[in-house]
């Protein structure tokens, strides 16, 4: 038992290490990238690389996102305990339980039943009551809870659906990847100010794409 925690905290301590190396420093954000065990929300099959730094495929042909692009996408949206946050594609619910430990309230809406409920599951069993899961369709955003501080999008489109620009307050930020499915994606950081959206790219990215409608099968 002892050998078996070591070994994983090897991994834990390597996934971190690696985590930093892509540029992310914020210390708290690094923290709560120590406390969410992603092991929690992989497939059993993928066990033995939970903590490397990649993407892994999850049911319903989903992914859950490489551990750095995570913590990127996170940094990005230059969150504070008060801010509500819309994430757009719960997958495994990794990444909402990163969230809800740095904002105040998360929304979080899934097209396939099945995720959302796993994901609701594990987030309950971390004890995340500000995080809520729905089974929506992402393009339309969440307007029972709109406006939000923040907008994640975890899947690309060729430009972002005009419904999550209208549910981001007033110098809120949306970080999302924009491109076609077979084409060049690019992780987008917007930003309402009072002329406008201010667009700025940030890196090139490879995203599964986001579909309208709720799943009918799953």
């Amino acid at each position: 038992m002892a050998s078996s925690k070591t070994e994983a905290d090897v991994r834990r301590a390597a996934l971190l290490l690696s985590v930093r190396r892509r540029g992310i420093r914020d210390p708290h954000l690094m923290r709560v990238f120590e406390q969410v065990p992603r092991d929690l929300f992989v497939d059993e099959d993928f066990l033995d690389i939970a903590f490397a730094d990649q993407a892994l495929p999850i049911a319903c042909g989903q992914t859950i996102s490489q551990p750095a692009v995570v913590a990127l996408m996170t940094q990005m949206l230059d969150l504070a305990s008060h801010h509500s946050v819309l994430e757009v594609g719960t997958g495994s619910g990794y990444h909402a339980a990163i969230l809800g430990h740095l904002a105040g309230r998360v929304v979080s809406v899934e097209r396939f039943r099945a995720l959302a409920r796993t994901a609701a599951d594990r987030l309950k069993s971390l004890g995340l009551e500000n995080v809520e899961v729905r089974v929506a369709d992402g393009r339309l955003g969440y307007p029972p809870r709109a406006p939000f501080d923040r907008i994640i999008v975890t899947a690309a489109a060729p430009e972002v659906p005009p419904a999550l620009f209208e549910q981001l307050l007033p110098g809120g930020v949306l970080v999302a990847p924009v491109g076609p499915q077979e084409g060049p994606q690019m992780l987008m950081r917007y930003e309402r100010m009072p002329e406008g959206m201010k667009a700025r790219e940030v890196l090139p990215v490879r995203f599964v794409p986001l579909l309208s409608g709720i799943a009918t099968v799953l």
